[in-house]
């Protein structure tokens, strides 16, 4: 095909021009069409959401897969001496996916069994007690604000459009979509039933996907080799061994390192008697799974469902969290977590705000460990080109640079002294001077000059 397009030019820039048109064209197309294109990505990946489920949850349960696999089933084979041919083999692997499940759903059922029920005592005591929780809050206010006309004045106001907004809300827009809201439920019930069933062909896929994940991966690994580059391939393959590196690492610590905190905190507060605790903690677990702002988001609701019903003890629980908060950020999560994405705190902030702007709670949790795999592939490409111009890699040796010679050589940057106002406006003593200095110097010159003359 290349020989034919280099033998006929002309057909070249045909096919080229061709080309250039329909791309052209193709791009106006969905400038225009946006909406429609969006709507048939929304459905495509509603109709693949039964395998995009199934390979979340395979990629989820890998890592137990393969410590199931090498240290429990594997242990016990090896102990009675069984020989791992191709079908010993297949049978471990069948083995190690049923304990996996195993292990996987008994950890639901504790969940569902132990946690979900207080949790829903917990909540149904909160709606009971409301009112009292409430007007326990009023009457803590009014001693705060006692004495203080303006605050009270302004605290007012503000409860006053609270309680005129939801009013308004209640009669205005809840009312009238009764109706539409009765609709979506019952629509809702339909959907809960595809939502099953596309978590039960999720559930056949991800067994599927983990019994012959060595396979898959071989053939990704041809189609690479065989579309690219050699070099290109082995790059290929390269970044995406960094990308599964730090998506697993960060999302197994960050999940370990909220279990922890979540029990660490349950401990805490029940040894000092705060009301709904296992509530609360499982607030702060869950919310810790966020990086940087989850403490926050975690601690501000439960701050306040302790501060109605006990001020004092929510004093204590926010001194609780501050700890458990140092604790988690200084001790815990670097021993965990390590430096599992390589970001720096700016760039964490950075990738939280971006990300979950664009996607919300998924890209809160799965913003930081993207952001760390595009920040290594940017970096990566840098250094490669600093390499090829023969100039160093590390950040330090720029931090100075004024300029950079033809030969490579760093010329170091120093900064000019500003000016100061007294300078500027000629009060400065030591202006002033070097002024007199250059007046007399002015003439001297021209009085060295009339003499010479007058000689």
């Amino acid at each position: 095909m290349n020989r034919f397009f280099k033998d006929n030019k002309y057909t070249a820039i045909g096919v080229t021009a061709f080309l250039t048109v329909c791309a052209s064209a193709f791009a106006i197309y969905v400038i225009f069409h946006f909406s429609t294109i969006l709507g048939l990505i929304t459905s495509f990946i509603r109709i693949m959401s039964p395998i995009i489920n199934g390979i979340a949850l395979a990629y989820i349960l890998t890592p137990v897969l393969n410590f199931v696999e090498q240290h429990w089933v594997g242990w016990i084979y090896k102990k009675r001496g069984i020989s791992m041919d191709s079908r010993k083999k297949r049978s471990r692997r069948g083995l190690s996916i049923l304990v996996t499940y195993a292990l996987f759903f008994c950890l639901l059922y504790l969940f569902f069994r132990l946690v979900i029920p207080q949790l829903i005592n917990s909540i149904r005591n909160i709606i009971y007690q409301l009112p009292k929780y409430v007007n326990n809050l009023q009457v803590l206010i009014d001693r705060l604000i006692k004495g203080n006309p303006e605050l009270e004045s302004t605290v007012n106001s503000v409860l006053d459009s609270i309680y005129d907004e939801t009013t308004s809300f209640l009669q205005n827009t809840l009312l009238p979509q009764t109706e539409n809201i009765l609709r979506l439920v019952s629509l809702s019930v339909v959907r809960v039933f595809k939502t099953i069933l596309n978590i039960i062909l999720g559930f056949i896929i991800s067994i599927y996907l983990m019994y012959s994940k060595e396979l898959m991966a071989g053939q990704a690994k041809k189609i690479a080799y065989a579309l690219l580059d050699t070099k290109e391939a082995n790059r290929v393959i390269a970044g995406v061994r960094y990308t599964h590196r730090t998506f697993t690492g960060f999302l197994s610590g960050k999940l370990i390192d909220s279990v922890i905190i979540g029990v660490l905190c349950f401990i805490v507060i029940s040894l000092v008697d705060i009301p709904y605790a296992i509530l609360v903690s499982v607030i702060v677990g869950v919310t810790n799974i966020i990086p940087f702002f989850g403490p926050y988001i975690g601690a501000i609701p439960s701050t306040i469902l302790v501060l109605m019903i006990d001020p004092l003890k929510a004093l204590y629980f926010v001194i609780i969290i501050l700890i458990l908060q140092q604790l988690d950020g200084n001790v815990i999560g670097p021993k965990i977590l390590g430096d599992s994405t390589g970001l720096s705190s700016f760039w964490v902030i950075f990738a939280i705000t971006v990300f979950g702007g664009m996607f919300g709670v998924a890209g809160w949790i799965l913003g930081v460990p993207t952001f760390g795999v595009l920040y290594a592939l940017v970096k990566y490409k840098i250094n490669r080109t600093l390499r090829h111009k023969d100039m160093p890699q590390d950040t330090a040796s720029y931090i100075n640079v004024g300029s950079v010679e033809k030969d490579g050589s760093f010329i170091e940057y120093v900064p000019v002294k500003p000016r100061g106002l007294l300078e500027i406006i000629g009060l400065d003593k030591k202006s002033r001077a070097n002024k007199n200095e250059m007046i007399l110097d002015e003439d001297d010159i021209e009085m060295s000059g009339d003499d010479n003359g007058q000689k």
